[in-house]
């Protein structure tokens, strides 16, 4: 499905063919980087907040269907906005996925540690 979605996004790029006048995706790429980064921070915010609601409503016994349905919409936002940066960048979902397949099988205390010691020598 990722691949799929990523080839469509990436046919609506303006160097594609893609016209900001009739699709969504083309009119984020045209105006970018700022129209997607700035639908990235929105629906980050929304999945938190739908996230806090689920979590109300799990805590409270009230009905979590909704609560529920709502975080995977925003989520499903979030990540969409987030490929149509990577299509962007001429990058794919496969490379995040590749980048998560390393860090598999490392604590991830002991990876941000890394990350932060390699980050401090490159400085």
């Amino acid at each position: 499905m990722l691949s799929r979605l990523a080839t469509i996004i990436e046919s609506r790029r303006p160097d594609q063919g893609g016209d900001p006048e009739a699709s969504y995706v083309a009119r984020l790429l045209h105006r970018a980087p700022d129209a997607f980064l700035k639908k990235i921070g929105e629906e980050a915010t929304e999945a938190v907040m739908a996230a806090k609601d689920l979590e109300l409503a799990r805590r409270t016994g009230s009905d979590i269907g909704p609560c529920r349905e709502r975080l995977v919409g925003e989520i499903a936002d979030l990540w969409f906005h987030c490929m149509v940066a990577l299509a962007h960048y001429d990058l794919r979902p496969s490379d995040v996925l590749a980048e998560l397949a390393k860090r598999e099988g490392t604590s991830g205390i002991e990876e941000k540690a890394l990350r932060k010691a390699l980050s401090r020598e490159g400085t």
